[in-house]
């Protein structure tokens, strides 16, 4: 099994440090990941921590993705996990030591990180890491598309707004609301599909997706419950944002 040449191909702007790159995988994936180190530390690290933790979180992924081997079958979500507590353990032991009074040198992180990670990755953790895929690419839609068009995704999908209601406040015909959506649902679909690729190790992982209701390629009778699993992913990604943001001002 390979890695599909979308992944490869953000791995190697990782590697070369681009920084939009390592922008996109921080602003995707640092919530989740300090949500699931708030978890681990268990009031014993406090929230700049956290963040600091979670940065060489992210930073040591791009240092130890040229040792993932695509056989072992590890997905993506496994990889971050087993990273994130190596860096945690560490930082946990050095504080250890600092008490005892005496130094201790950084762990390296190898596979037997991810092998005992891989048994410990719940279900509420896996959903958060599909929730902040499925996130991004609604966010790079938004960039790429008419403001006018996914304004009108925004309040028909993600406010849940009747397409009348829609059509008035805009000032224009049901039929043009409905166009545009569509417009942007088909953006989605084939913006969704690269972005799953794009953060997916595993098979396993690029067909999540389909059973999360949100198929890429799916029939045309799919598409309200597309649109209504987009919403739900979107609004509960917002609160994990929000959540974030609430524990620095707290």
């Amino acid at each position: 099994m390979a890695l599909s040449s979308v992944t490869t191909g953000f791995i190697n702007k990782l590697r070369s440090n681009d920084e939009a790159a390592w922008y996109e995988l921080w602003e995707t994936f640092g919530p989740v990941v300090r949500a699931q180190l708030t978890k681990w530390g268990k009031g014993r690290i406090g929230v700049e921590t956290v963040r600091d933790l979670s940065q060489e979180t992210l930073a040591a992924l791009s240092k130890s993705i040229d040792r993932y081997d695509p056989a072992r079958g590890a997905r993506f979500s496994t990889w971050l996990l087993a990273i994130a507590k190596h860096v945690l353990g560490d930082e946990i032991d050095r504080r250890m030591a600092l008490k005892r009074g005496s130094g201790k040198a950084a762990a390296q992180f190898d596979e037997t990180w991810m092998k005992a990670s891989a048994a410990s990755v719940d279900a509420e953790y896996e959903a958060a890491v599909f929730r902040a895929k499925i996130d991004a690419a609604i966010k790079a839609v938004e960039r790429e598309t008419d403001f006018m068009d996914f304004s009108i995704y925004r309040m028909r999908v993600l406010d849940g707004l009747p397409g009348k209601d829609v059509a008035e406040q805009l000032g224009t015909s049901e039929p043009t609301v409905s166009r545009r959506l569509a417009k942007v649902r088909t953006t989605l679909r084939a913006r969704l599909a690269d972005t799953v690729a794009m953060y997916s190790f595993t098979d396993e992982e690029r067909a999540e997706a389909a059973r999360n209701g949100v198929d890429p390629n799916p029939t045309k009778a799919d598409d309200a419950l597309f649109d209504e699993a987009i919403a739900e992913i979107y609004h509960r990604q917002m609160e994990l944002r929000r959540q974030d943001e609430q524990s620095l001002l707290d």
